[in-house]
């Protein structure tokens, strides 16, 4: 079950591959992610010291959270992959001129897990096929409404 997807990874990248990792948290974290107080727009994954880790993942604070946590709404959080995925990203990361994306947070047994995806960055004319393939589905669909009617 998706929590909150990050669109606009797919409009700047083309997603090569996915890999689904565990997340890092605190206790105020899964009850505002569970709230669906989370922003993945302006995240990314970075590898450090053979760890993977996201930046810029926005969870606000709940109002009712507890008195003595003071929460850090965009400290960077760990993210938990096997050796060899991560040995597998590295490898890709820094030789291939690729980049790691997080794509969406969702439950997977009652965790929070995160998918990130390895990307390649999209030029200005793919983001305007893009665009463009978009729009037209848009025009068939509704065509498609009309006629059933």
């Amino acid at each position: 079950m998706s929590i909150i997807d990050n669109k606009k990874a797919f409009f700047d990248y083309f997603i090569e591959e996915r890999f689904e990792a565990g997340l890092v948290l605190q206790g105020w974290e899964v009850k505002s992610i569970r709230a669906g107080r989370v922003q993945l727009k302006e995240a990314y994954v970075i590898v450090r010291n053979g760890e993977v880790y996201l930046f810029g993942c926005h969870i606000s604070a709940l109002t009712s959270t507890s008195t003595h946590v003071h929460p850090e709404t965009t400290r960077t959080r760990k993210l938990l992959l096997n050796a060899a995925e991560i040995s597998k990203l590295i490898g890709k990361v820094e030789r291939s001129g690729y980049t790691l994306v997080p794509l969406n947070l969702h439950y997977s047994k009652g965790r929070v897990k995160c998918d990130i995806g390895l990307a390649k960055g999209k030029k200005q004319h793919d983001k305007r096929e893009t665009e463009k393939q978009r729009d037209s589905q848009r025009e068939i669909q509704a065509a498609m409404k009309q006629n059933r009617r």
